[in-house]
């Protein structure tokens, strides 16, 4: 009797061992994967298809994406002013912080009201701002569009998606006060806009008003969207790339919070999202709204339909009215 509970208790003490093995095994296979994941996406290859948005994946390209990460080439610039007909210089701005050397093109305006300096979105350029930047120089402000670092002209392969890219913000925005004497309006898309609020929150910016477009809320809420999107659960996937991302990069990635960052802000703020929008959701955007406050002049704009894309592309009309009338209103408020 007793050899036998000797034995019961010998094969409970074995089956133990092989579930902690396997559960060990397991919870570092899934490390394994997330720090890939993590990898791939704050460090630009060399070439190569970019991987489509989550949600244009087929079931085999998502299981291909899911182990082995996505392929996100460097962003070049495929444009520049001059095909628009404008005339600019190419400037070259040290960010020590980042060690890193930035690529700005300046657009200057005849008479300039002020000037606005514009941020890229996450694997983008200052290319993909060009046509933003041709509405304000329309409205007669000059333009410094920003390569972050890791994109475009500018120094690097990697992102952090927003927590390093503050201290460019920063750069940008103290040379920007030499080119120009009237009021710095920052405008960002996506990550660019993330990179402002986190800027706004180490000290004063110099800068007198702020266009947002679709920052997200927080960074592990946009990496669960993507998990989202793809129809898988964001727990504890988003959670363990969101932890590496940050490691490999430097940073503590659970405190990228755009959304707390934003009561820094104490100038006029156009806040815009798209109520369609899967990778920054309106009900995220309107945290950060909220997180701005009344008290600081902030405005929110909502795109019907539009998702996680150009404003300006998806609502010309509606973006040209917005984006006036809040600088007309800013213009007034300086007199």
């Amino acid at each position: 009797m007793r050899e036998s509970r000797l034995v019961e208790m010998w094969r409970g003490r074995k089956c133990l061992r092989w579930f902690l093995v396997v559960a060990a095994g397991l919870f570092a296979l899934l490390n394994l994967v997330a720090f890939m994941q993590a990898w791939r996406m704050t460090h630009f290859s060399s070439g190569g298809p970019r991987t489509p948005p989550p949600d244009q994946l087929g079931v085999i390209e998502r299981l291909k994406v899911l182990t082995l990460g996505v392929n996100v080439p460097k962003p070049l610039n495929w444009k520049d002013p001059s095909v628009l007909k404008l005339e600019y210089e190419t400037c070259l701005l040290e960010c020590p912080e980042n060690h890193a050397q930035l690529e700005l093109w300046y657009i200057p305006a005849k008479t300039p009201k002020g000037i606005v300096c514009l941020f890229h979105g996450y694997a983008a350029c200052k290319s993909s701002v060009l046509d933003e930047a041709a509405q304000f120089h329309k409205l007669g402000y000059s333009t410094l569009l920003v390569d972050f670092f890791g994109s475009g002209g500018s120094s690097g392969c990697t992102t952090s998606v927003g927590a390093w890219e503050a201290y460019d913000v920063s750069a940008v925005t103290r040379y920007a006060e030499g080119l120009c004497t009237g009021p710095i309006v920052l405008y960002g898309k996506s990550m660019g806009s993330a990179a402002i609020l986190a800027a706004a929150a180490k000290g004063s910016l110099g800068a007198h008003a702020l266009i947002l477009e679709c920052p997200f809320d927080r960074l592990l809420s946009t990496v669960g969207n993507r998990f989202t999107s793809m129809h898988l659960p964001a727990f504890p996937a988003a959670h363990l790339v969101t932890l590496w991302g940050g490691l490999q990069n430097r940073f503590w990635a659970f405190g990228l919070n755009p959304v707390d960052f934003a009561g820094a802000v104490s100038v006029p703020t156009l806040l815009m999202a798209g109520d369609g929008d899967t990778r920054v959701t309106q009900g995220q955007t309107t945290q950060i709204f909220r997180s701005l406050g009344e008290k600081r002049d902030s405005r929110f704009v909502i795109f019907p339909g539009a998702g996680h894309t150009s404003f300006l592309e998806y609502g010309p009309a509606k973006w040209a009215e917005e984006v006036e009338a809040f600088l007309r209103r800013t213009e007034k408020q300086r007199q």
